[in-house]
């Protein structure tokens, strides 16, 4: 497949219905770059960091950082794809001190996500947005998948919050949720999906704290994101680097003084 190919297949939702289409796409994303980038560019303050670099045909657009202690190659994914999807079926009984099956669960998981957001860093330069809400959008689903195929019941949706004084319901509250996981039909954990923490930290905390405030409960909260790193801008012409968009201070400081996510 050529760029373009791919950069179309990736802005079409519909091709990503189930994890097989994500893992189909990967595999046609890694033949790809296999033979068919101009550069790999190495990050200066971090080595284990990556940019891809495009040919003409996408214009020698540059990918966001990729990490490639957990991006695998197209021989390497060949194999795990498989037992990826054999792990997660049977995730109950494997051995989860592994880590041998720890390793493969997040390389794959990391680089099926990753071949799309860099399929979809082709697109023009004034189509960022685009791209960074459809990558948004097909991680959340992608996550949703994952959960899907070991078991969870898991959907995105509405969260309707009681608010109840003197043991008398007045109203509701409506609070919009990508990852709701339900057992029996009873609310068991509340999730956010985000391919970056980036300006969303906060929100998180706070989600928790208000609605087991409002509900008088102690409902799970968690947080999946896929990484925490962006490009960063350098005034030497042709050196690329990367910055840390994790806020460890706001983390600690909500851990310790509102409440612990789960």
């Amino acid at each position: 497949m050529t760029i373009k190919q791919l950069v179309k297949h990736a802005t079409d939702k519909s091709k990503f219905q189930d994890l097989a289409g994500y893992i189909n796409f990967c595999t046609d994303y890694l033949n790809y770059v296999e033979d068919n980038l101009q550069a790999i560019i190495v990050s200066q303050n971090e080595n284990n960091y990556s940019f891809y670099q495009y040919k003409k045909e996408a214009n020698f657009q540059i990918t966001r950082p990729i990490n490639t202690n957990l991006m695998i190659s197209a021989n390497e994914f060949k194999k795990s794809s498989t037992e990826y999807l054999k792990i997660l079926r049977s995730i109950n009984h494997v051995n989860n001190r592994s880590t041998t099956i720890r390793d493969l669960l997040n390389n794959s998981t990391y680089t099926i996500q990753q071949s799309v957001g860099e399929a979809l860093d082709a697109l023009p330069a004034g189509k960022s947005n685009t791209a960074r809400k459809l990558n948004g959008d097909l991680f959340e689903n992608f996550i949703r998948l994952i959960l899907l195929e070991i078991g969870l019941n898991c959907k995105p949706g509405i969260v309707q919050v009681p608010v109840t004084v003197k043991n008398k319901e007045l109203f509701k509250m409506s609070y919009q949720h990508n990852l709701i996981i339900e057992q029996n039909d009873e609310l068991k954990v509340i999730g956010s999906v985000k391919t970056s923490s980036k300006d969303r930290i906060d929100k998180i905390f706070i989600d928790k704290f208000l609605y087991n405030k409002l509900t008088e409960t102690q409902t799970p909260h968690i947080a999946i994101f896929l990484s925490d790193v962006q490009r960063k801008k350098t005034k030497k012409e042709n050196e690329y680097r990367i910055n840390s968009t994790f806020l460890p201070g706001h983390f600690k400081g909500y851990t310790v003084k509102l409440n612990p996510l789960d």
